[in-house]
């Protein structure tokens, strides 16, 4: 068998509504893996990937919504992966809020909104994922941290931070989770069409993509497939890593 075939995997992905999140749980679905997909909202949006992951060759799939800063939503998200599939050999946690504005300017809510998603509820789902995983003997947990986490940028104090936060959690729980045969990792994409770089200005955009090596702005898809290299046997003897996907943006 290709150790690229997830056959008779559990997958779940955050974020598995739009973007990274939805071509990661469409590349998995391709492989052969049974696909949970997350989103903050039980949305049309959400609930229309079941058929589409299904037709695309997951066994099956299912929609769960939670929200990534409420804790009671993520235990009870993993609550009902257990009660369905006994189990859980693959976590992408790709959900993430933005959380934008001056250091002066941003206020208490956008602070805490940002910090409670993009990194306490990384944390929790990596909990609530190592729980499940233990049961089984292995697993493998990719986590989407950002460009943004190690080169920064202005207006993005907040975010940057915690999805620096997100590279500690790596190197730490890589390491205490390697003896019970968990993987974990992290992919850190630069400049992506996404719904999130769709809003910006012409003239922001330009500048962006003149600072990347490839000279373009990467796809949801490119993420992908590096997610789903971390979440495969391919990568059996990597642990620990933060894979930049940026088009030679930091070098």
């Amino acid at each position: 068998m290709s150790t690229s075939r997830l056959d008779g995997r559990i997958a779940l992905v955050t974020g598995g509504s739009r973007g990274i999140g939805h071509a990661a749980a469409r590349a998995l679905a391709s492989l052969g893996a049974t696909v949970v997909v997350s989103g903050r909202d039980d949305s049309e949006a959400l609930r229309s990937r079941v058929p589409e992951l299904e037709a695309l060759g997951a066994p099956a799939a299912v929609s769960i919504a939670a929200d990534s800063a409420d804790r009671n939503a993520i235990k009870n998200l993993y609550a009902e992966v257990l009660q369905r599939f006994k189990r859980l050999d693959i976590l992408i946690h790709a959900a993430g809020s933005l959380g934008d504005g001056l250091l002066g300017m941003i206020s208490d809510d956008v602070i805490d909104r940002t910090i409670d998603v993009n990194l306490k509820g990384t944390l929790r789902h990596l909990q609530g994922a190592t729980r499940l995983m233990q049961r089984s003997g292995s697993g493998a947990i990719v986590l989407v941290t950002s460009i943004m986490g190690t080169r920064g940028a202005p207006g993005v104090a907040a975010y940057a931070a915690a999805k620096a936060g997100i590279v500690g959690l790596v190197r730490s729980a890589s390491k205490e989770l390697a003896p019970k045969k968990i993987r974990v990792n992290a992919v850190s994409p630069g400049f992506i069409d996404t719904d999130m770089t769709a809003e910006l200005s012409p003239e922001v955009r330009s500048q962006r993509i003149s600072q990347i090596g490839l000279g373009r702005a990467g796809t949801a898809d490119e993420v992908a497939g590096a997610i789903v290299f971390l979440a495969t046997d391919a990568s059996t003897y990597i642990t620990g890593q933060i894979l930049g996907v940026d088009g030679g943006m930091v070098l």
